[in-house]
């Protein structure tokens, strides 16, 4: 069946895939087309030149892929080690270090960058106080660090939610013909986790390379194409040549998302078919235990991070006069910083679900419902992170200035501020929605590839249309992926801070954009302050999404198809 009879025999399959394509299309394609044309300029082109001709800017592109490379490696390592002592490991605090894990994902990355200056920094107190040695954090190693850090919880979160669904009678069965606990793991657990590990890579990867804040403050002499299109744009007021520079991060992105879709074409496996049984198989030994000591001792970092966060909220100047004060949170309470704290959560409150929903969504059409349309869906909607936030932000005042509308009438004016009562809060919205967008995504498509498709074909064979199949069976099966979505989507409105920049006004503030303001004044105190207040307000948004969509006994048993169901046991290889 063609996509196009598909569609029009299906209504809900046609609304769904309007509302797909209008909001990536407005919201995503829209804008970076207006900077394409930007950067197919004259002077583009003079500015592509340069990018190739140059050894400095050749050096900046390699700069670039090995960060990348790096954060995707290490993140992704973390974030399986994590998952694995969380779901394989019979060991305690268990729960303590899952709280750990997903405490990164609320704080700005620029935050625990500066974090780790103040203690890894060239007077840092750790490595010029405790050990006397001048450590130079600026680079690569502290970027990556820091990256990996930041981002590694959302993957963490999808690998979990996979470990948590795989089906306890595979590894009984592999154990009852003779494999050893080592031989299960990786001929049998593994392979179904590669969707999962393939998609968290991806996500890494592109998130680093597009990163803007942590470059800024950790960079040194380190240039990567984010940081170097923000100074052409906000330095050098070269919007061409900043629109060359972030363009060509496609380049890398479309290659390892092209190797992604590659692999897992290939390696596909199902381990949802039905309701799970039995218990899942633990591990012990020496291997066991060094994991669980790697995952400690990353966990005891993170603390330290946060502990160094909330302890120079607190201090006059922290790490050089560490004297007890409370004027860091009387300025960001009741000065500038409390409309910034409304403006904020009202933006990302109304953002975050439409992210979650929406990537759930797409996730579906991509997976279940337009196999063939499906990874050019899949990739525009990843093009939400592989896209600076700069120049998205840029792309969104160049696409909706009216001349550039219907008209020459400013159709749209809330978008771009001060036209509208709005000001620029729908733009920051729909920008907050696009950057937030692909972690759901991710997350909704490696769940989605664990669920085989004989439970909705059960469900369209007793009378569900698309539209029950997605809410009553789909969407429960993948709650984990939603929550981690919702979870990602919540940290990020909160944090961004590249693209919205360009789109705030006078009466619009962004907490983000504030606590940089302060960094870069040197002013860590009123920095970690915001940074604590912002860290309270999302863990409080994703504990009352955690609360709305826990499993409820009725409405869980009511998601398990039934026995009758026809379901296939076991990993299949396509």
């Amino acid at each position: 069946m063609s996509v196009l009879h598909r569609v029009r025999s299906k209504p809900a399959l046609a609304v769904s895939l309007v509302v797909v394509t209008a909001v990536l299309g407005v919201g995503l394609l829209f804008p970076v087309f207006q900077v394409l044309l930007t950067a197919l300029s004259p002077e583009g082109l003079d500015a592509a030149g340069s990018l190739l001709g140059s050894s400095v800017n050749r050096g900046i592109v390699v700069n670039t892929v090995v960060l990348g490379l790096s954060v995707a490696a290490v993140g992704t390592v973390l974030a399986f080690l994590f998952a694995f002592v969380r779901t394989r490991l019979d060991v305690p605090f268990k729960r303590v270090l899952h709280v750990i894990a997903i405490v990164p994902v609320v704080s700005p990355p620029f935050a625990l960058a500066t974090a780790l200056v103040v203690l890894f920094g060239r007077n840092g107190v750790i490595s010029q106080g405790v050990f006397g040695v001048p450590y130079d954090i600026y680079g690569l190693d502290g970027l990556t660090i820091a990256l990996a850090l930041s981002f590694f919880p959302v993957v963490y979160l999808t690998l979990v939610g996979m470990m948590q669904r795989l089906d306890p009678s595979l590894d009984e069965a592999a154990t009852s013909l003779g494999a050893g606990r080592a031989k299960v793991f990786l001929t049998v657990t593994l392979p179904m986790l590669l969707p999962g590990l393939a998609s968290g890579f991806l996500l890494l990867f592109v998130e680093s390379i597009a990163d803007l804040a942590n470059p800024l403050v950790l960079g040194g002499d380190f240039t990567v194409l984010s940081s170097r299109a923000y100074i052409a744009i906000t330095g050098e007021y070269d919007v061409a040549s900043g629109a060359v520079f972030s363009l060509s991060l496609m380049v890398p992105a479309v290659l390892v998302f092209l190797l992604q879709r590659y692999w897992i074409d290939r390696r596909k496996v199902f381990s949802v078919t039905g309701k799970p049984s039995g218990r899942p198989q633990t591990y012990r030994g020496p291997v066991a235990l060094c994991a669980y000591a790697v995952a400690v001792l990353v966990a005891l970092v993170i603390v330290l991070i946060n502990a160094t966060i909330l302890f120079g909220a607190f201090t006059a100047v922290p790490g050089v006069n560490n004297a007890f004060t409370l004027a860091h949170f009387d300025f960001v309470l009741f000065g500038i910083g409390s409309e910034a704290m409304v403006d904020t959560t009202v933006m990302a409150v109304v953002a975050a679900p439409l992210a979650g929903l929406l990537g759930v969504l797409i996730a579906y059409l991509v997976v279940r419902k337009l196999p063939r349309v499906g990874p050019v869906l899949d990739f525009v909607a990843m093009l939400g992170v592989a896209v600076p936030g700069t120049v998205l932000g840029i792309g969104f005042v160049l696409a909706f200035r009216s001349e550039n509308l219907v008209g020459g009438v400013t159709v749209i004016p809330s978008l771009v501020g001060g036209a509208a009562v709005l000001g620029g809060s729908v733009g920051i919205i729909v920008v907050l929605l696009i950057r937030s967008m692909p972690a759901a995504v991710r997350a909704g498509v490696s769940s989605l590839h664990q669920i085989h498709p004989s439970i909705d074909e059960a469900s369209a064979s007793l009378g569900a249309d698309d539209s029950t199949t997605f809410r009553r069976i789909t969407l429960p099966l993948i709650k984990p992926a939603l929550l981690a979505g919702l979870t990602f989507a919540i940290a990020r409105s909160m944090t961004t801070l590249s693209p919205i920049v360009f789109l705030t006004t006078p009466d619009t503030k962004i907490m983000a954009s504030q606590i940089l303001a302060e960094v870069d004044a040197g002013r860590f105190g009123n920095a970690f302050a915001y940074c604590c207040v912002l860290m309270t307000i999302v863990l409080t948004l994703i504990g009352l999404v955690r609360l709305a969509i826990r499993d409820r006994g009725p409405a869980r048993a009511r998601a398990v198809p039934t026995p009758e169901a026809p379901v296939l046991v076991g990993a299949v290889k396509e």
